[in-house]
């Protein structure tokens, strides 16, 4: 089956497309048995609390999800040549099954914070023991290739190459799962970030690569005809989890992709940030989720969550391919100011809500 692959040499856009639609499909199709299930175990969201939505939705959309994953990942290994960082993607593909387990746990027992960061943890260990680490950075004043190993001696080095990784990814993950409050927000934003890391895969001539970040866009996609709003399925924990492992781990095979998932995802990360102090200011609990953050915020401003929604998508969209097409410099330019107008805007939000 390889031959295939062999055969389209300098022209990996059927095949793409191919892997695109297979995980959509299949992830559409797996939705309807998904949500049967959910209401069979009684694993649905209930209006209350954070939530406002209408009747019980069920939550079990992570399954969904990993049906169009494992479709995709199977046509990859059948059509396309293996990949140069082959030992990685499996620590990912290990680690990601870790956070979808666990997160169908915390789905159905609804676990206490502390069993949700032991998830967390046990994922991002398994990635560093699979050399899943963040060892080089991209300067944007002069656009090289820095590696930690080479600023900092062993040990130190190495303990802040393990402290940076672990970090990113356990704040991606949470950064998804609170992105995670208004139909299609977080399968939304994680499709554009998917697609746009993928494409900047193929530009840096990692074609199999590639494939992984578009079959995880193709896959969204076919959850978002039942996600967006009215949502007929929530991603739940596990979906939650798996995007932001997912998304943490595919910028890290190689660094340059670390600044494109940050500009991409730079609302949502701020606005995370944000939470994580005014909670701790606040004296409550950093990982407790409330109405706090912006999504939130605008919607009880009474903007419709469908307009509040495509804003996300467009900004996302907007930065990512900023991201990828503009000089490393321009990039650190416009993360922060982007940062200081989300950190602005949660000031002024502060203030009109007392």
């Amino acid at each position: 089956m390889r031959v295939i692959a062999s055969l389209a040499q300098g022209n990996w856009l059927p095949l793409y497309l191919l892997l695109f639609v297979a995980a959509a499909l299949a992830t559409a199709v797996a939705v309807p048995a998904v949500r049967w299930l959910s209401f069979r175990l009684g694993v649905v969201a209930r209006p209350g609390g954070r939530r406002q939505h209408m009747g019980e939705v069920p939550k079990l959309g992570g399954l969904a999800l990993l049906a169009g994953l494992a479709l995709g990942g199977l046509l990859i290994d059948l059509l396309l040549p293996p990949a140069q960082d082959g030992w990685l993607l499996q620590g990912i593909a290990w680690g990601t099954a870790v956070v979808a387990i666990g997160g169908l746990l915390d789905d159905w027992l609804d676990l206490p914070a502390w069993a949700q960061f032991l998830i967390h943890t046990a994922a991002a260990l398994i990635a560093v023991s699979f050399e899943v680490f963040i060892e080089r950075f991209t300067n944007p004043l002069t656009g090289q290739v820095v590696s930690l190993r080479d600023l900092l001696a062993a040990p130190w080095g190495d303990m802040l190459i393990f402290l940076l990784t672990f970090f990113w990814i356990v704040g991606m993950i949470n950064t998804i799962n609170f992105l995670d409050g208004l139909d299609g927000l977080a399968a939304g934003v994680v499709g554009i970030t998917a697609v746009l890391i993928a494409w900047h895969s193929y530009n840096l001539g990692q074609f199999t690569v590639a494939a992984f970040p578009l079959v995880l866009g193709g896959a969204l996609l076919g959850f978002l005809c039942f996600n967006f709003a009215p949502a007929r399925i929530f991603l739940g924990s596990a979906g939650a989890y798996l995007l932001g492992y997912q998304v943490a781990t595919l910028a890290i095979i190689s660094p340059a992709k670390i600044a494109t998932a940050l500009l991409v995802l730079a609302v949502p990360i701020v606005d995370v940030a944000w939470q994580i102090v005014n909670r701790l200011r606040q004296g409550r609990s950093p990982f407790r989720g409330d109405r706090g953050h912006l999504h939130f915020r605008l919607v009880d401003r009474g903007i419709a969550v469908p307009r509040i929604v495509l804003g996300y998508y467009l900004a996302a969209l907007a930065f990512g391919l900023v991201a990828v097409f503009a000089p490393g410099l321009l990039k650190l330019v416009l993360l922060l100011l982007l940062a200081t107008a989300v950190f602005l805007l949660m000031v002024w939000l502060n203030r009109k809500t007392g």
